[in-house]
């Protein structure tokens, strides 16, 4: 292999040589030794060149533009160049070896794999899930962790980051935190970005979480006077029948607000509807109370896409805070006493107490996942028509508190 400089004429230019090259006509160039020279072109602009052969073949490498490299810069530009030709590497090729280095780089940094998971499992998530990860990501981790390429992250760095998330009190929010980092590592781990996910050593490594649980009433005469509450409630008749008809179903808020009459067999006395944290479809067998309150909301609101459409917009659901706006309303503390989501631990609690329903045929109304020795956690039609005996069980039995109001003295609640 032949390596060898091309050296131009020894003219040593300057500074001040090659701030006052003026354009001319035609391109021309100011030469500096061991094969650094400046060209300057007829628009003013001056490029730095070094020319090199390697390998028996003549060769050209910019250097940069003046002012922005100077012509010290150039020249040290230039030194290291002849450096890796006296190694016998082609500074061309070492240049694009760089690049790409950098490029895939920048592509394993752990914000480009954490939003590229995202991008990808984003479909498969209810829209208030895939807000509250991504959120997590912007607000917990990537301003700490994003720009640092995924395969350099150590455990400490990423308990760091779940720190400052559990120092300012938010538990939860560190654990979840640490869970949505682990899924991005074990996505850079089953795409070839990374070796392994350094979030299984930080297991145990921050305090556990105390979840809260919704508030709820499950006293039997307690929810004969929120019914007959209910019944008394002053708001829209949208509203109004959300709130009758949320103890009779008992489904998580999200759903409830977001029925859709094409979802709704009223001859057949079913609701089926994708259940969002799941995606699993589910069935909702309709008491006849149910299905006479529906039939009084379908001329109002059958015209919409939705069963509780919003009141300034009937092309969207009702607010996810209506239910809790009007509890509060009646007088109902949603932090102590009851919410809308609080429902479900109501109707769990009574019908196993109170009506012995079995446990198993609960869950799987509540849509929770129940061990199953076959395997099957969750099955939409299991202990289907046990189910229905039971939804129409629980609305007599609703039936018969709200109608306790004749035999049970009761102390009128503070507006």
């Amino acid at each position: 292999m032949v390596i060898t400089i091309i050296q131009g004429a020894v003219t040593i230019i300057t500074d001040t040589k090659v701030r006052n090259a003026k354009p001319r006509d035609a391109q021309y160039k100011l030469t500096d030794d061991r094969g650094l020279c400046l060209l300057v072109a007829p628009n003013g602009g001056k490029w730095w060149r070094f020319n090199y052969r390697f390998d028996g073949k003549q060769k050209t490498l910019s250097m940069g533009v003046y002012p922005e490299v100077t012509l010290a810069d150039a020249r040290a530009r230039r030194d290291a160049a002849r450096r890796l030709i006296a190694g016998g590497t082609d500074p061309s090729d070492h240049r694009k070896a760089t690049k790409a280095t950098q490029g895939q780089i920048a592509e394993n940094t752990f914000e480009a794999v954490a939003r590229e998971w995202f991008e990808k499992f984003k479909p498969r998530w209810a829209a208030t899930h895939s807000s509250k990860i991504i959120r997590r990501l912007e607000v917990d981790l990537l301003p700490w962790l994003g720009r640092r390429p995924i395969t350099e992250i150590s455990p400490p760095e990423v308990l760091k980051c779940v720190h400052r998330v559990e120092g300012r009190g938010a538990k939860d929010t560190a654990h979840r935190a640490l869970q949505n980092a682990g899924q991005v590592f074990r996505y850079a781990v089953a795409t070839g970005r990374t070796a392994s996910d350094p979030t299984r050593d930080l297991r145990g490594a921050i305090a556990p979480a105390t979840h809260k649980h919704y508030a709820s009433i499950t006293e039997p005469a307690a929810v004969g006077e929120l019914l007959r509450a209910i019944d008394g409630f002053k708001g829209t008749f949208v509203v109004q029948c959300a709130l009758r008809l949320a103890p009779l179903f008992f489904v998580r808020p999200g759903e409830l607000r977001r029925a859709r009459w094409e979802e709704i067999d009223l001859a057949k006395g079913e609701w089926r509807y994708f259940i969002t944290k799941t995606k699993k479809e589910h069935i909702v067998p309709l008491a006849s109370q149910a299905v006479e309150r529906l039939q009084e909301l379908h001329a109002l609101t059958g015209h919409s896409t939705y069963v509780f459409p919003g009141v300034r917009l009937h092309t969207k659901p009702m607010s996810d805070a209506a239910i809790n706006a009007a509890l509060r309303r009646m007088g109902y503390d949603t932090k102590t006493e009851i919410t809308g989501h609080g429902m479900r631990a109501m109707a769990r609690t009574i019908l196993h107490q109170e009506l012995g329903i079995a446990p198993e045929v609960i869950e799987h109304q509540l849509a929770h996942r129940v061990p199953d020795a076959l395997g099957d956690a969750y099955n939409r039609t299991k202990f289907l028509k046990e189910r229905r005996a039971m939804m129409q069980k629980w609305a007599d039995y609703l039936d018969q508190l709200r109608q306790g109001a004749e035999v049970i003295a009761l102390q009128p609640r503070a507006a």
